[in-house]
């Protein structure tokens, strides 16, 4: 899957092919890679697979989940000329993309590792680039949600239009669903996440919520349904993860650690 991925990222930019090689003849030739900002690093391992296709050498100088600084030099390439000018462009988008979702990622966690509770991503993920995506969340500290909808069976407000008696369903789906999958079922109030927990669901994500809102439901959980996980989701932000953190949820899942990363400053420079 992830050489796929390289080769397809490639020969988007590629095309029929580079037009600065038709020009003079190659050369032997090595740059580096140098940190213009501040970050954590992620997507050593499809650099690595790129650089084994187009038979490039490269030296990492960190690792991902490495913190860097402002003039580090993150990795050297070298290789003949013609291909380190056309993979350029493949290797720092993937740099990029991948260091600036995890270095957002830190933030949230180091905000949140003195509560204990976990940082989940979420499916919101650009088209085709889940698992690049979500390993780049993985790299900057948190914990995967689910793949896809064949993971676990999450029941949003959506499929509650659906269902009737939310009981008779939970019982109906552990006899069809694999026996290792969990239940997850969102709740927007109080009285839904109540419903869930008697219903017999493995978590219940407390969505949109107030943090005062939430501390109520764990109170609740605590009491009758211990051995139930409890998410919160739904506007949560740098500024206000902290309190949803000490409200005593088991974990705290955003879409923003992909879709409000901010791409930080890489750059390559031919020696």
């Amino acid at each position: 899957m992830i050489e796929k991925f390289v080769v397809d990222t490639l020969a988007e930019d590629v095309g029929r092919g580079d037009l600065y090689a038709l020009v003079e003849p190659s050369v032997d030739a090595s740059a580096k890679i140098i940190a213009k900002s501040e970050g954590v690093v992620a997507g050593l391992k499809y650099i690595d697979v790129l650089a084994k296709l187009e038979k490039f050498e490269i030296t990492w100088f960190k690792c991902d989940s490495e913190v860097f600084v402002k003039g580090d030099v993150i990795a050297t390439i070298s290789g003949d000329s013609h291909t380190l000018l056309r993979i350029e462009r493949t290797l720092l988008n993937m740099l990029l993309h991948a260091s600036s979702i995890a270095t957002l990622t830190r933030k949230y966690v180091n905000i949140i590792e003195p509560y204990g509770v976990k940082l989940l991503d979420t499916r919101k993920t650009r088209p085709q680039l889940r698992v690049f995506e979500k390993y780049a969340t993985r790299t900057g500290g948190a914990v995967n949600h689910r793949m896809g909808l064949d993971d676990s069976l999450m029941i949003k407000d959506t499929h509650l239009k659906t269902i009737k008696d939310l009981k008779s369903y939970i019982d109906k789906a552990r006899k069809n669903i694999p026996f290792t999958a969990k239940i997850e079922v969102e709740a927007e109030s109080f009285e839904i996440a109540k419903e869930a927990m008697a219903s017999g669901a493995d978590i219940v994500m407390c969505d949109n919520m107030t943090p005062e809102q939430i501390s109520e439901i764990v109170a609740y959980r605590d009491e009758n349904f211990s051995h139930i996980l409890l998410e919160a989701s739904g506007n949560i932000s740098l500024d206000t993860i902290e309190s949803y953190a000490a409200s005593g949820v088991d974990a705290i899942s955003s879409g923003s650690l992909i879709h409000q990363a901010n791409w930080i400053d890489l750059s390559m420079k031919m020696d």
